[in-house]
């Protein structure tokens, strides 16, 4: 699944594709918005919540899209035909640029006043602008509601806090020295964890590409821990750990090193 900083990242294509432009295509290929039309508004901008995106358009309209494991927007010149293959759930178009939705997990077509409806039950967004102390707090005292569950799992709880992903999960823990396997209650520091791993994808953001598994200390940049499953670790030299923590169908990767985050 897509992390919140690769979603950020899709917000920007998006908005320097469609905002201010007319549409002149607007193409819903799922059943239920198989009729709608938004051809001829404009679209005023789009931003992303956790992994979540709001296309906003004229006329008090939303578009909510989300990428759950395998989707995708991609940004080409007007009237490119979709490649061999693609599974295109929405095409928003202008005169210049289309954007194409392949694989889309959610497409929803709703009033801007009403976004809550998808969005209103996450946590503090780790990228949302002006973060500061409080949204580190109230992230951790979300967090901390669930002293019984692993601070893993609770990390990729969206209902706690939104954006996190299994890559920035695994690079928190590992700077932050915890075990994915420690259950919450005991867990110290959580607001400076939140307040980490919002640096950690605030440095990784604007990075094309994404991050990198070599090991440096640039946030956003390098990688500790996720990926390098039985190669030493890049503080200890201790071979690193990989495997899968959390409830089917909802387990995911984890990666950790067993003397530098010990349970």
């Amino acid at each position: 699944m897509p992390e919140g900083d690769a979603v950020y990242r899709a917000a920007a294509r998006l908005r320097a594709a469609l905002d201010g432009r007319v549409l002149t295509r607007s193409d819903f290929r799922v059943p239920r918005y198989a009729t709608a039309d938004l051809t001829g508004r404009a679209v005023r901008t789009t931003v992303s919540r956790g992994k979540h995106l709001l296309t906003r358009v004229d006329g008090g309209l939303t578009i909510h899209t989300h990428l759950r494991m395998d989707g995708s927007w991609r940004v080409q010149p007007a009237g490119t035909p979709p490649r061999r293959g693609d599974v295109v759930r929405l095409l928003l178009a202008n005169e210049r640029w289309q954007a194409v939705g392949v694989r889309l997990g959610m497409v929803d077509l709703l009033r801007t006043d009403q976004e809550d409806r998808v969005v209103g039950h996450l946590g503090p967004d780790l990228l949302a602008p002006g973060w500061d102390a409080e949204h580190a707090a109230r992230a951790a005292r979300n967090i901390a509601g669930n002293p019984d569950t692993t601070i893993a799992e609770a990390l990729l709880d969206q209902r706690n806090v939104a954006g996190i992903g299994t890559i920035w999960r695994a690079e928190t823990l590992f700077l932050s020295g915890v075990s994915p396997f420690r259950p919450v209650r005991e867990v110290a520091g959580l607001e400076r964890m939140m307040s980490l791993a919002h640096r950690l994808m605030d440095a990784a953001k604007d990075e094309q590409g994404g991050p990198v598994t070599t090991g440096d200390r640039r946030p956003g940049r390098r990688l500790w821990a996720y990926g390098r499953a039985g190669r030493p670790c890049l503080r200890c030299g201790t071979t690193m750990i990989g495997g899968e923590l959390g409830a089917q169908p909802y387990e995911r990767q984890i990666f950790y090193c067993p003397a530098c985050q010990p349970r």
